[in-house]
């Protein structure tokens, strides 16, 4: 899967947990924080895809996603961050 996909389905995995991506440019890492009582994920543009896809991999990790239909390759994408066990 391109890595363009892989950050869609990202975006629509977020869309089923209600939490928004925030997309801007600045000298910051990105992640998940809680904006006016809202959670959302930061997503920096001027990283490189492979830093925001580790970003968002390692930001849904932390949410339980056995209920949720997520696609099998982006489940195992963020598995895979799981078992380094970050």
């Amino acid at each position: 899967m391109k890595q363009k996909d892989l950050y869609n389905q990202f975006e629509e995995l977020s869309e089923k947990l209600g939490i928004r991506i925030v997309k801007g440019k600045g000298d910051f890492i990105g992640g998940e924080c809680t904006l006016n009582n809202e959670k959302v994920i930061v997503d920096n543009k001027l990283k490189p895809m492979e830093h925001r896809l580790k970003i968002l991999a390692i930001t849904f990790m932390q949410y339980n996603l056995d209920n949720i239909y997520v696609m099998p390759y982006l489940r195992s994408f963020i598995e895979n961050f799981r078992s380094l066990d970050l």
